[in-house]
């Protein structure tokens, strides 16, 4: 791979880290308070969902320091070795616990009493974009575990042509 694309996606990963960091330490908590300000009702909701956003958000951050150790191994020409699968295995765990965190938001969404300002269609919109993000999250799961297998596949192959040669 490219020193100036390893680069490239190096300081991609940087910013979306410290986007992650202002979001949870700025966005998400301000965002709070300011939807209870404009609904009351909501304050029992506050603090739970701000959590889970921010525990939401520090999940794509492991994912994403993960990412920057594979990027150190592809560049080192380290990728297939057993050392990434310890990466790898971060990665799928932090997608994991992500997606049960939208499973749980969907889950209490369905099922809880929350008070709507007008119409619940706010309500509906959580619901729908919690339902997808769930969807979403178990597709990538899945993907991240076919990715996985592949890897192995070429890393014993790798071995393999290594003995022969």
């Amino acid at each position: 791979m490219h020193r100036l694309f390893i680069a490239v996606l190096r300081g991609g990963i940087a910013t979306a880290i410290l986007f992650g960091l202002f979001g949870q330490f700025v966005i998400i908590p301000t965002t709070a308070a300011d939807e209870v300000d404009r609904f009351p009702p909501y304050a029992p909701y506050a603090l739970p969902y701000t959590v889970v956003a921010i525990a939401g958000v520090a999940c794509v951050q492991v994912v994403l320091a993960a990412a920057w150790r594979l990027l150190t191994m592809v560049e080192r020409d380290g990728i297939f070795s057993p050392a990434a699968f310890r990466w790898v295995d971060t990665i799928i765990g932090s997608t994991i616990a992500a997606t049960l965190l939208t499973l749980t938001v969907t889950c209490h969404l369905m099922l809880a009493n929350i008070p709507s300002p007008e119409d619940g269609m706010e309500l509906i919109s959580a619901l729908a974009a919690a339902t997808a993000t769930t969807g979403i999250g178990a597709c990538l799961v899945m993907l991240i575990v076919i990715m996985r297998s592949l890897l192995r596949k070429a890393t014993n192959m790798k071995s393999e042509l290594a003995e022969v040669v």
